[in-house]
């Protein structure tokens, strides 16, 4: 073996992985790019420039649908980190049903996000929706969850949290078990309570845990499409309109440019948004 097969010997073994990110993340991104400068069909196209990007960011609804992004992606993110959170503490204690209890907080995670969308979309209807049935039996008018433009939007983030809460959880409970027994010891030595118990050890020791699902959630709920169109399709009005559901939209009327350019800039956002988030983060993390 000479000189430069012995300086390249070990990057034979990245060749593999390098070749499988090039074609399904590296390629498809490039092709992305190209064809958001196009006008296109399916069998033809035209190079245009950057005029689907003026087209899109001159959309009318684009900056409601920003603004509810941004809304859907905030409220759903605190909710995991809070109740997944609170549901890691109660579940990583040592309980009799811990691992039947674990499993039920994780089961909605497996259904499928438009089967939990129609199926929500039937408990909530106004006047014969299990929900508000439910609620008139006990004596309290519930709202038109759906049909309520001030409402539909968290209506969704709701059924999105209840969705999604147990992977929130699983996370937590991963980073709560890995914490040291001597921490523990040691406050049960100085007269610790649970509180200081949860203060002082479990919620700065388990902040790598929290990281991580704040950028999952975050990133999840700005890229968030299937449970919003399952359930309300965008409506009332433009009142649950994201946007992600105004890119397939564009989709649905033909233009495949335009739409594209749309996904384009939604990858700029998210990354603009989640990077620095994810560097602000991590430099608050602690050593164990």
């Amino acid at each position: 073996m000479n000189a430069f097969s012995k300086r390249t010997y070990s990057y034979y073994f990245l060749l593999p992985a390098a070749i499988v990110y090039f074609v399904f993340f590296l390629l498809p991104t490039i092709m992305s790019i190209f064809f958001s400068m196009t006008w296109w069909t399916l069998t033809d196209w035209k190079f245009i420039g950057l005029e689907n990007f003026k087209t899109f960011l001159t959309e009318p609804s684009l900056n409601i649908g920003f603004k509810n992004t941004l809304i859907y992606a905030i409220v759903t993110c605190t909710l995991k980190v809070v109740l997944g959170l609170l549901l890691g503490v109660f579940l990583s204690s040592k309980l009799r049903f811990s691992g039947f209890i674990r499993s039920m907080v994780f089961f909605p995670t497996l259904l499928s996000t438009i089967a939990v969308g129609i199926a929500f979309t039937m408990m909530m209807h106004p006047s014969q929706g299990i929900i508000n049935v439910t609620l008139n039996a006990i004596g309290i008018i519930g709202p038109d969850w759906l049909g309520d433009t001030r409402i539909a939007l968290l209506s969704v983030a709701f059924v999105d949290v209840w969705k999604g809460v147990g992977i929130a959880t699983v996370i937590f409970i991963a980073g709560i078990m890995s914490i040291p027994q001597d921490y523990y010891e040691a406050l049960m030595i100085d007269g610790g309570n649970a509180w200081h118990k949860f203060k002082s050890i479990i919620l700065p020791l388990s902040r790598p845990a929290m990281n991580t699902v704040i950028i999952l959630s975050f990133i999840g709920g700005l890229r968030t499409f299937d449970l919003v169109w399952a359930m309300t399709k965008g409506g009332p009005g433009f009142s649950t309109d994201l946007i992600a559901s105004i890119i397939y939209k564009q989709y649905q009327a033909g233009f495949y440019g335009l739409s594209t350019a749309g996904n384009v800039i939604l990858f700029v956002l998210v990354s603009a948004l989640a990077f620095p988030l994810y560097g602000y983060l991590n430099r608050k993390e602690v050593d164990l």
